[in-house]
């Protein structure tokens, strides 16, 4: 606590979360007791900081019990879908048991993989809102409190409007971005722009976080690009914007193929010269960076990443993926949000940012004649809703076969999960959407024979 220009208190956090995305007790010390409120001109105001109202310590009831009137909580609480209603029961519960008004005060950026949300607010003794800050914006709001009785009333404060879910995790993608790239010295960042969806949504959010003038967008046409993709990338590359240059890779994949001759001779043609087209363009990618300084954005979403439909030092080259805790659907949805909305704060244009045939295509890596996604993976809403019973709500086969679900479908894509492990544990972080995110939260082991065999 300051004030006058001095220091007047310090406050220690007691209980260190150890779950999850959170990993304290690696790097800090625990406070070593309880401490009593502080007498802050002449109001005494206990001070339990982040986990020490979320845990199972009875922090907030020995504060009242000591003579405390009021509680404010500094918090470094980081967003996923839906979380501010889960704040909001955690401060409730608190209230209920101490019997005093409590400040929610929550911190705003991003910081890796996670972003802090801001949404700061206040639950009075009664049990209700008594202000709700904006989410996802730096703000300084001024709120009047006063004694009625035995407890302080907020009599003023705002009362903000929370974005629904397709506004709140756009936002969080674009700040984590943002943050990212300003907050470790990167000028620019460069994106591959495919035609396809997930890059033109990381180009999007690019434009919004960072300006149109920051991005740099690559087309690198293969024999497999179709006339359609280069028409949509061009478009969307138009309507953002941003700089759009056009990089064939046929002469760097045939010269690979080339070199490989001798070795590949008698063997079929397939999956790895498939990715060497990828590792091509990624290649490419990371010389732009190397010489620019600009950093790659990658693009592959949590469906692919989950059952490793990517390319190892290919498409998963890059420095941070803004839409790696989204899955293919919800990518989808975004995308027609941000065309419908300009998210406030955003540096990118009005209107259609995305061309509609991007969004109305099939899905294609087009790194054969006629391909599709679906020739390797179930339609993206069955093998979406699969994935999220896996892994953020960890139901076994036999629950999500309940669903009506094909079997053998579940059991392929259960392994698929487990053995692209490696994969996931080398690409790059990623903003955290969901509850359950990989890396931070999702934590397996590579060498593993985890299976469902029931």
């Amino acid at each position: 606590f300051a004030d006058g220009g001095k220091i007047i208190a310090e406050r220690y956090k007691l209980d260190l979360p150890n779950y999850g995305e959170f990993d304290e007790k690696r790097v800090f010390q625990a406070g070593p007791e309880i401490q009593g409120p502080v007498n802050f001109r002449g109001v005494r105001i206990g001070v339990p900081i982040c986990e020490d109202i979320w845990g199972d310590v009875d922090i907030c009831e020995s504060l009242a019990e000591s003579g405390a009137e009021i509680l404010l909580v500094p918090n470094g609480s980081p967003y996923y879908r839906a979380k501010i209603d889960v704040r909001h029961q955690v401060v409730i519960r608190q209230v209920i048991e101490c019997g005093l008004p409590m400040i929610y005060a929550n911190q705003l950026g991003g910081q890796d993989e996670l972003i802090f949300d801001g949404a700061s607010f206040a639950i009075g003794a009664d049990k209700t809102l008594a202000f709700q800050m904006s989410q996802f914006e730096e703000a300084v709001d001024i709120t009047t409190w006063k004694r009625q009785g035995d407890h302080w009333v907020c009599s003023e404060g705002p009362m903000s409007k929370i974005p629904d879910r397709e506004e709140a995790d756009y936002r969080a993608c674009m700040l984590g971005l943002r943050d990212y790239v300003n907050k470790n010295g990167f000028k620019n960042v460069v994106i591959g722009l495919s035609g396809g969806i997930d890059s033109a949504i990381c180009a999007a959010l690019a434009v919004d976080a960072l300006g149109e003038e920051r991005l740099r967008a690559v087309m690198m046409p293969y024999r497999y690009t179709s006339k359609d993709s280069l028409k949509d990338a061009e478009d969307c590359a138009r309507a953002l914007g941003c700089r759009y240059d056009i990089v064939p890779i046929f002469e760097p994949v045939e010269g690979f193929l080339h070199a490989l001759t001798q070795m590949f001779e008698g063997t079929k043609e397939g999956i790895t010269e498939e990715n060497l087209q990828s590792r091509a363009r990624g290649t490419i990618l990371m010389a732009i960076s190397n010489k620019f300084g600009s950093m790659v954005v990658t693009t592959g979403n949590k469906s692919e990443m989950s059952v490793g439909y990517a390319t190892l030092y290919g498409d998963m080259n890059g420095g941070f993926n803004p839409i790696k805790d989204l899955y293919k659907m919800q990518v989808y949805a975004l995308s027609r949000w941000r065309n419908s909305h300009v998210p406030p704060g955003a540096l990118g244009p009005s209107g259609e940012v995305i061309p509609k045939n991007i969004i109305d295509k099939a899905p294609s890596a087009e790194l054969r004649e006629n391909q599709t996604d679906q020739d390797s993976l179930p339609p993206y809403p069955v093998l979406d809703d699969i994935l999220e019973c896996l892994v953020e709500n960890e139901m076994g086969v036999d629950d999500i076969v309940a669903r009506g679900h094909d079997r053998a479908t579940v059991t392929r894509i259960e392994h698929l999960l487990y053995i692209a492990e490696y994969k996931r544990r080398q690409a790059a972080p990623g903003v955290k959407i969901t509850k359950k995110n990989f890396g931070r939260d999702r934590r397996y082991p590579i060498t593993n024979r985890f299976r469902d065999r029931s």
